[in-house]
């Protein structure tokens, strides 16, 4: 028996979905130091949500929002692939990979449902709203705290300095003074250790 035209349309995306396990990263696992997947760090963005949501500028933010953007956000990698956060040349035409295949995946979902996984995939782009800005954070201090846990061995593998760090990240206030303090002092000590060169 075949599932209903709904049923049949999220079951694709769902499908679908499941590729995001085969796209690498550039953060690297804290304890075995393989290349993580982007599922891997989706995951790992939907636990700083919800460990870490009473540390956003905003109180009482809508954190089943946050963890929509979070799980949906990089699901667009799929088809663009992951951009290194220090690629210039590669972020020229990220925008324009991300929106076509925003437009197709999430154009397998029925339209109501697409529609609105498009907008919140939109939203998190915009950086605009509470949630937008929070998410945004943890989606920046995640892949800094495994380079911290892993003495910082992408950033030396591609020559990033601290400006670098901080100029990519500071963004991070926007949405949580608090943990850019706590991330600010970490790559203090990350550089003190000489895990960050200066």
């Amino acid at each position: 028996m075949e599932a209903p035209e709904r049923l049949a349309r999220q079951l694709r995306f769902i499908i679908e979905a499941d590729k995001l396990k085969e796209v690498f990263r550039q953060s690297l696992c804290s304890q075995s130091r393989r290349q993580e997947n982007d599922a891997e760090h989706s995951w790992h963005l939907a636990l700083l949500v919800i460990t870490l949501a009473e540390h956003s500028n905003v109180p009482d933010i809508d954190v089943a929002r946050v963890l929509k953007m979070v799980i949906l956000h990089d699901l667009v990698e799929i088809d663009a692939g992951d951009t290194f956060a220090y690629d210039t040349a590669g972020a020229a035409d990220q925008k324009e990979r991300e929106a076509r295949a925003a437009d197709r995946i999430f154009g397998l979902l029925p339209e109501d449902q697409g529609a609105e996984f498009r907008a919140i995939w939109e939203e998190f782009e915009a950086r605009e709203t509470p949630e937008a800005k929070f998410a945004s954070a943890v989606d920046r201090f995640q892949p800094m705290l495994l380079n911290l846990l892993t003495e910082g061995t992408s950033w030396q593998k591609h020559g990033i300095t601290h400006d670098r760090v901080v100029a990519r990240n500071r963004n991070i206030e926007e949405g949580s003074e608090e943990l850019w303090r706590c991330m600010s002092a970490m790559l203090d000590e990350a550089v003190a250790n000489g895990h960050l060169p200066r």
